[in-house]
């Protein structure tokens, strides 16, 4: 019996050691061995966030570079064409302020040579074109026109005392359109002033860096205006005596401004600033009601707009809904005005053979009713009201859904 015991121990096959049933405990080397894994993750997680933030954050600054250049050269190219508009309007609508031209006498030398005077009167031809083709003067705009004159103190001009001067302008066929007269003289000194005058400025005299002589200015036209049909090309200039002693002699055109010109020739920064700035402001605004138009398809935002026109939409059904309600309450009043009652149960007469019947007749109660004086209609009449009455219920609840 023992023996038959140890032999059945000794045959029984090794079984695995069993596992304890309580919480397994991790090795220190394996708990040791994951923390740098953790850091790591970790360390993984702040660094792709930093890669998200850096590339949002360069995509924005790109954004805004962009819509910044754009921006700038949007102004740039508006303040251009605003300084190109203010130059293009100064100049077609300012005239030339000043116009001078130096004056070629010419006279005969044909007489008899042994007195001073000359053998006619000094005249010059002066054309009034810029490059043989522009005008110098512009339609109703006033000149100044005025000669001057460099004569030397020499005895004969000073025993010549006054003498004319004379001016005629004409047009391109050679008419004459205006002339006029004038008369000058040298200004008078006396001797001792003379005597000073050549003492004190004698080392200039002697250099050559002055001269003894007068500049005389001659007024001829003091607001002259040139005619649209028949345009000034010209003018002649005549001094009418033949002992004058002239050194030279210049023509000189200014205009006389007035009005927005006379704004713009005396005070050009001011003017310019004005220009550019009104020209800047308008052709910004049409350009910003453009880009607005083009968005968003007008000048306020789709969105408002579509608050707007719902707005409207609520307020129109709510209106409709009010008629509505109000006409079914008049139909509904009128339906229980109309509505058929009950008079009671009719028994009718059987025939010979056929076994009475009892009704109800439907129908409106009135006086003669109630007198028993009325006859009752027929039951399809009835049922004609009430299908009629349904039908008229039917469509003013559709009205009422819509």
């Amino acid at each position: 019996m023992l023996e038959y015991k140890e032999a059945s121990f000794e045959q029984r096959p090794s079984e695995p050691p069993r596992r304890s049933a309580g919480p397994s405990r991790t090795p220190r080397a394996n708990t040791l061995g994951t923390g740098p894994n953790t850091i790591g993750g970790t360390m993984g997680l702040i660094l792709h966030w930093l890669h998200d933030v850096a590339a949002v954050t360069l995509l924005k600054a790109r954004r805004t570079l962009f819509q910044a250049a754009v921006f700038f050269c949007v102004l740039g190219l508006l303040l251009w064409v605003s300084i190109f508009l203010y130059g293009s309007f100064y100049y077609s609508y300012m005239p030339t302020v000043s116009f001078s031209a130096p004056v070629h006498y010419y006279f005969n030398s044909d007489c008899d040579i042994s007195t001073s005077e000359l053998c006619s009167f000094p005249t010059a031809n002066i054309s009034l074109l810029k490059n043989d083709r522009d005008q110098v003067m512009a339609f109703g705009q006033p000149y100044r026109i005025s000669l001057e004159l460099e004569l030397p103190e020499s005895p004969v001009n000073e025993q010549l005392g006054m003498f004319m001067v004379k001016m005629w302008c004409y047009s391109k066929g050679g008419k004459v359109v205006s002339s006029v007269r004038r008369s000058t003289m040298l200004h008078y000194r006396s001797s001792l002033l003379q005597t000073l005058s050549t003492f004190f400025f004698s080392p200039f005299l002697l250099s050559g860096m002055a001269e003894q002589k007068q500049l005389i200015e001659v007024e001829l036209f003091p607001g002259y205006k040139t005619n649209s049909y028949q345009p000034t090309v010209g003018a002649v200039i005549e001094i009418q005596s033949r002992r004058v002693q002239i050194y030279s002699s210049q023509l000189r055109i200014h205009a006389y401004f007035t009005g927005i010109r006379y704004v713009l020739y005396n005070f050009p920064l001011m003017s310019a600033v004005v220009g550019v700035a009104t020209n800047f402001a308008f052709i910004g605004a049409v350009v910003l009601f453009s880009y607005l138009q083009f968005l968003w398809g007008g000048l306020w935002p789709p969105d408002q707009v579509r608050v707007k026109v719902m707005i409207g939409d609520s307020t129109r059904m709510q209106q409709r809904r009010e008629e509505v309600k109000k006409r079914m309450e008049r139909e509904y009043s009128q339906k229980e005005v109309d509505s058929p009652r009950v008079i009671g149960p009719v028994k009718e007469e059987a025939d010979e053979g056929v076994p009475s019947k009892t009704s109800f007749v439907i129908g409106n109660v009135s006086d003669s009713e109630k007198d028993g004086s009325a006859d009752i209609g027929p039951p399809e009449e009835m049922e004609k009201t009430e299908t009629t009455l349904r039908q008229r219920a039917g469509a003013s609840s559709k009205e009422v859904a819509d």
